[in-house]
């Protein structure tokens, strides 16, 4: 049996600890070693994948399903070269990844309940027929648990190397690799010279079906949304309006809704504007369709962190990728603070026109527009009954909508926001 510094394409592997560490022990048990030699080794990566499992929400053989996701996650020349790839022929990396294969099929192999010497039968066979029943708590969704659980027992099950490389090919085409293919949703982390992706590990469950009303809104943004997936010419859209009505829940909504059809979305703040470019150029030959998403938008006179997001959109040498757009959401029409000094011309700046198109620009670079606006009574009263209705609340229409009332002129006014506040605070008597 061979270590993970053997590995090739994989060669990454070398640095987890835990693979290496669990694959000594295994290595221990075959050359007949002494029990005091691997049982700690063992015992400590045992730990580490028993919590991976724990907190990801595996299921059934977690050695396996630990191996099946180190391969998923994995970033290479070869699981890249053949995301979304419809058709290949037998390319050189294709041959050469075989070696690392027939290494990696063989710690599929290894017979977990070797390890009886180092722990109790009992629990090495809840290892192997795991159950997990934290329901929905788990950094997975439910739909790529049983995609990576499908994975590890035809991987598991496979006759030869061959098949073994050929169900993890067809995995990668259909799924791609690396995190973008196993999370919805992803942040930026600021470091030193730059920032990294991050996975969101905890999304509000919200659909489109869950906003009431809006439904000329909701229907521009799904075309655009739909037509960016499909493929076609799109535009970067601005959702605008009065706060509380929406405009992020519709977006969130979009990912929870598109998600199997490849959509992504990456949030970015202002002060990482900077950064745009450098997550660009990673995600941008990906198999995958993009939403750059920036949410309550807006800048002060002082702040000119805008001025990058305007190259980004349009202006710069390199054009946008057709696999990237950029939504985002404020409270104000053209982003920028405008006062009444910029439109008479009250400014030590000579040219105010020129101040005034300056501001306006970044505005006028989305294609879309789509205005959100705050409910009438009668609409945040039907808002209210909706929402009563969905989440089950027995209560008199009339003692309903009075106590809506009553709360909305105390918590902010007419809003979508405020009737879901509402509601939750009904369900939480």
């Amino acid at each position: 049996m061979k270590r993970p510094d053997e590995l090739i394409v994989y060669s990454e592997w070398k640095e987890n600890e835990t693979l290496c560490k669990m694959v000594n022990s295994m290595i221990g048990i075959e050359e007949k070693k002494q029990i005091e030699e691997i049982r700690d080794e063992f015992s400590t990566s045992f730990h580490e994948i028993l919590e991976m499992a724990d907190r990801h929400g595996f299921e059934g053989n977690i050695w396996h399903t630990y191996l099946s996701y180190l391969l998923i996650m994995s970033e290479n020349a070869y699981s890249l070269s053949k995301e979304g790839v419809t058709e290949t022929g037998k390319d050189s990396i294709s041959v050469i990844v075989c070696y690392d294969m027939e290494i990696i099929r063989e710690w599929y192999r290894f017979d977990w309940m070797r390890f009886s010497a180092c722990m109790d039968e009992s629990v090495l066979n809840e290892t192997v027929h795991y159950r997990n029943d934290k329901l929905n708590r788990f950094e997975l969704d439910a739909i790529t648990r049983k995609r990576i659980s499908g994975l590890s027992r035809s991987l598991s099950q496979s006759a030869s190397r061959e098949e073994f490389c050929n169900i993890l090919t067809n995995y990668y085409k259909s799924f791609g690799a690396g995190q973008f293919g196993l999370y919805k949703a992803f942040r930026l982390e600021s470091k030193g010279d730059g920032s990294d992706i991050i996975p969101v590990t905890s999304l509000a469950q919200v659909h489109l079906e869950d906003l009431v009303g809006y439904g000329n809104a909701k229907e521009k943004l799904i075309a655009n949304t739909e037509s960016f997936l499909a493929g076609r010419r799109v535009n970067n859209c601005l959702l605008y309006g009065d706060a509380g009505t929406g405009k992020s829940t519709s977006i969130k909504a979009l990912l929870n809704t598109y998600f199997e059809k490849g959509l992504r979305i990456i949030e970015i703040y202002k002060h990482q504007f900077k950064d745009i470019n450098a997550v660009i150029s990673q995600i941008k030959n990906r198999n995958y369709k993009f939403i750059l998403f920036m949410d309550d938008l807006s800048f002060e006179e002082f702040e000119t962190d805008y001025k990058y997001l305007k190259a980004v959109i349009e202006g710069g040498l390199e054009s946008k990728p057709e696999n990237v757009i950029i939504y985002a959401t404020s409270n104000r029409r053209h982003l920028v603070k405008e006062t009444f000094a910029d439109k008479e011309g009250r400014r030590e700046d000579l040219h105010s026109s020129d101040t005034v198109q300056e501001k306006l620009s970044l505005a006028y670079r989305f294609g879309i527009t789509i205005f959100f606006g705050a409910p009438n009574k009668k609409e945040f009263q039907n808002i209210v009954l909706t929402l009563a209705d969905r989440y089950g609340i027995s209560m008199d229409r009339e003692e309903l909508l009075s106590e809506a009332n009553k709360w909305e002129l105390s918590h902010g006014g007419l809003s979508g926001r405020c009737a879901a506040q509402f509601i939750d605070y009904l369900l939480g008597k």
